[in-house]
């Protein structure tokens, strides 16, 4: 039956030749509705991508706003000083003390912040931050004396305290691992925005009269920590603070906003949980953290070191003194007018910005150790041609524009290493239930060696002169070099928990990469 219908339609190769043509486009339909379904996949996953990298880099952002205020007091301090001086008649001492106690005072801020941090969370103790800190600028601003002005001082100082605690803490817990080093370096950025940011001030409003213009100068400091109160509304908790209080599922809502990758949430919320001390959602019995910061065990020992170390190198290698006394040194060199001396430091603040943005880029390509490097080595040359340029070639023009050039060296260098990476190991390297009390202890040892340094600074400098002053900071630099390479490990591309690990070990401790001798030998072998 089927041959007579063929022969009855007499055209039935062209029958079956068209109903292979249908099939074929049949299948030609599938398999670009297929392709079609894959495209809108992609398409929408690297939307996904693109959006959670957006949504990750403003918490960053929002989160370092606090950092803000101290680099614009440190920044806008170094000019308002000098009318403050003219205005309230204070002595050098004074003048050391008011300068030097936001360093100090800050300490008490860092140290509250990490137990604060631990009860309300990590989110709302940058806003705490905030409050304080308005609440000291605003009595600064209307000080009708000295006493006053140490009041609003005291307040500001412990505000800051808390923010540059809590800012590379958050920002680390809610950091994918690929982009860590990047995003925690974002305080250290902003810090240096803000200098420059005071500096711009100094420059700005030095024309006013002197009853005013420090004031002024003062009163701005209080616009950014305005916007960390919409940045309540968009910021979300630390998933880490979240598993501390067993709140599981809501970090795991927090890491799916945060993760690129949908398939590692589970397996970083279980490193996290595992981290955190708990198993199946119970905690274990641990140790007071305090107690256990006292009494540490070999492992916590070496991060101690490695934190502690790296918090006070920072600054006994006189970054504070550079940047709150360059007018000051560029007195010293031979540039008497104001305005010249503000502009000078205007250049301090734009060439100490330029390079925190190269070390944004650098720190997760090249690594946190060989930034270390260049930027110890770099600050040790420029510390020590500033100390032989002011002590012996005079008030000339080869002088002025030496330390100048020496000056804007020193702040690139130190904002391409040391000054972001002593954070981003910091918020690293410490186990997540000791993190944001041992991360306190970390900027306590900071802010009291920047205290110290910006107190003793002045009266040091009458007693060895300012390049004698100079030379004592590179020698402390060249010792920070020795630091970096005995007591720092690499931590780039590692996971926090992985990070811990690498303490449990004193061959990895002191270097958890490959050195160049090693690499060498490995080549032989191959």
């Amino acid at each position: 039956m089927g041959l007579v219908g063929v022969q009855e339609n007499g055209k039935g190769e062209m029958a079956l030749s068209l109903g292979n043509k249908s099939k074929y486009k049949r299948m030609d339909s599938e398999l670009s509705d297929e392709f079609d379904d894959e495209a809108s996949n992609h398409y929408n996953e690297l939307e996904r991508k693109k959006s959670i990298r957006k949504y990750v880099l403003a918490c960053a952002i929002f989160a370092s706003l606090n950092n803000v205020l101290l680099g614009y007091d440190v920044g806008v301090m170094s000019g308002a000083i000098i009318f403050i001086q003219e205005d309230l008649k204070i002595s050098e001492v004074q003048e050391e003390v008011l300068v030097g106690i936001l360093s100090i005072i800050s300490l008490l801020g860092s140290l509250a912040g990490g137990r604060t941090s631990d009860i309300i969370g990590r989110k709302w103790t940058i806003a705490f931050a905030a409050v304080i800190f308005q609440i000291g600028a605003a009595i600064m601003t209307f000080a009708p004396s000295f006493q006053i002005l140490m009041i609003g001082r005291v307040l500001a100082g412990v505000g800051i305290g808390f923010g540059v605690m809590i800012a590379p803490v958050y920002i680390a817990e809610i950091s994918p691992t690929v982009d860590r080093g990047s995003l925690t370096s974002f305080p250290e950025i902003f810090i240096n925005l803000g200098i420059l940011l005071g500096y711009v001030s100094n420059y700005a409003f030095s024309g006013l009269s002197v009853h005013i213009n420090w004031r002024v100068m003062l009163a701005v400091g209080i616009l950014p920590s305005i916007f960390i109160g919409f940045a309540l509304f968009i910021i979300p908790e630390s998933p880490r603070w979240l598993v501390m209080q067993n709140r599981v599922e809501d970090a795991r809502s927090v890491l799916l906003k945060t993760n690129e990758n949908e398939n590692d949430v589970d397996e970083r919320l279980s490193e996290i949980v595992a981290a955190a001390g708990m198993s199946n959602g119970e905690k274990n019995e641990e140790k007071a953290v305090w107690r256990e910061l006292l009494s540490p065990s070999p492992p916590l020992r070496r991060m101690l070191i490695t934190g502690f170390g790296i918090q006070c190198f920072q600054q006994i290698t006189g970054i504070d003194a550079t940047v709150y006394y360059s007018p000051e040194i560029f007195k010293e060199a031979g540039i008497e007018n104001n305005s010249k001396l503000l502009a000078a430091t205007v250049a301090v603040g734009v060439t100490k910005t330029a390079f925190i943005l190269i070390a944004t880029f650098l720190v997760d390509r090249v690594g946190r150790k060989p930034l270390l490097y260049v930027s110890t080595i770099g600050m040790t040359v420029c510390l020590l041609t500033l100390s032989l340029t002011l002590g012996f070639l005079g008030h000339g023009q080869l002088g002025i524009a030496l330390a100048v050039l020496c000056v804007c060296g020193n702040v690139a260098f130190f904002s391409v290493g040391m000054g972001p990476i002593c954070w981003i190991l910091t918020s690293e390297i410490f186990p997540l239930r000791l993190r944001a009390q041992a991360s306190a202890l970390g900027a306590v040892g900071n802010r009291v060696c920047s205290g110290l340094v910006a107190m003793s600074f002045l009266s040091l400098s009458r007693t060895i002169t300012v390049g004698g002053t100079f030379f004592l900071f590179a020698l402390l630099s060249a010792l920070s070099v020795l630091f970096a390479y005995k007591c720092v490990p690499e931590t780039k591309g590692k996971s926090l928990e992985q990070i811990e690990l690498l303490f449990e070990n004193h061959n990895e401790w002191q270097g958890s990469e490959v050195e160049m001798g090693d690499s060498e030998h490995l080549v032989q072998k191959a």
